[in-house]
């Protein structure tokens, strides 16, 4: 296996380099801090402290060739792929499904299905993220698109720092919306009291901001459509919840759920010029089966 590459992203900026590798990577804490120590990891080409805090596009070398924790295996996981071609492939993920190998999820992932079906994948991203140009939570379901060579991965990623590439999502709210329409701006930053949730907040946070607009209104919740001008971790789940309307079973913002299958958000709608034609491709997908049942079983209400 060659040596351990990543590049940081804009919503991971500003995290310890310890704390970023232990979750983007499958080795402990403890391991990156050995390598660290052992000047191992080298960031833009130079050695670096567990403490320092990474920038976007710092470029992270890791020198660590243990195949038996690091290896990326190929899985005949079946795929729903929308549209593919040489440069490009356009995946409807389905919800349960990891986009990429981490700690708890070294396999089964997104990125596992795509290098059976797929040998030639962009290395942009590193080696845990070949072809990821974006990510969707585990228990969110919908479109997402992979690049299969560095020029398509390059040019996806300008299109999503200069917001060209458009993303909008359904998703089932707790409560009734009664505004048609409505603009959540408040920034997003990792949770002080749990660093496995984002928050508003005004600490070590960048802005974000989230367009919605009421689709169907039912007793006690609200079927919304969210359009994205910012891509920040979990921003609809935040944003919604910041406004007293969580999306529907979402256990970790939520204080209560329908069960723990998670929430109640698709990615039905993903737009980007194309790489090489540089034509604007549109794609879009119904809502999943749960959502569907969901909405069929409540009584639409007028307000």
């Amino acid at each position: 296996m060659p040596k351990i590459n990543l590049i940081v992203d804009e919503d991971c900026a500003g995290e310890r380099v310890d704390l970023f590798l232990a979750e983007n990577t499958l080795l402990s804490r403890s391991q990156i801090q050995k390598l660290i120590k052992e000047g191992k990891v080298l960031i833009n080409g130079y050695p670096t402290k567990s403490k320092y805090p990474i920038v976007t596009d710092d470029e992270i070398e890791i020198d660590y060739k243990d195949k038996t924790e690091t290896d990326i295996m190929p899985e005949d996981i079946p795929l729903d792929i929308v549209y593919e071609d040489a440069d490009v492939i356009v995946v409807n993920k389905p919800k349960g499904l990891v986009v990429h190998p981490a700690p708890g999820n070294p396999d089964g992932t997104l990125v596992n299905a795509l290098l059976y079906h797929c040998h030639d994948l962009s290395d942009v991203n590193g080696y845990y993220r070949p072809g990821i140009v974006h990510r969707i939570d585990k228990d969110t379901s919908g479109l997402l698109v992979v690049a299969k060579n560095n020029n398509a991965h390059t040019f996806l990623a300008q299109q999503l720092k200069d917001k060209t590439c458009y993303r909008k999502y359904l998703a089932i709210v707790k409560g009734v919306i009664e505004n048609k329409e409505g603009e959540i701006n408040a920034p997003i930053g990792r949770s002080t009291k749990d660093r496995q949730k984002m928050a508003v907040t005004d600490k070590n946070s960048k802005d974000a901001l989230t367009l919605f607009k009421v689709i169907r209104r039912f007793h006690d919740s609200t079927l919304i459509e969210c359009e994205l001008k910012t891509g920040r971790t979990h921003q609809i789940r935040v944003h919604m919840a910041f406004i007293n309307h969580p999306v529907l079973n979402d256990g970790k913002y939520s204080s209560k759920t329908i069960d723990e299958t998670g929430q109640y958000l698709h990615a039905y709608y993903l737009s980007f010029i194309h790489p090489t034609t540089k034509e604007r491709m549109e794609f879009s997908t119904e809502l999943p089966s749960y959502m569907k049942e969901y909405i069929e079983n409540k009584g639409e209400i007028n307000v």
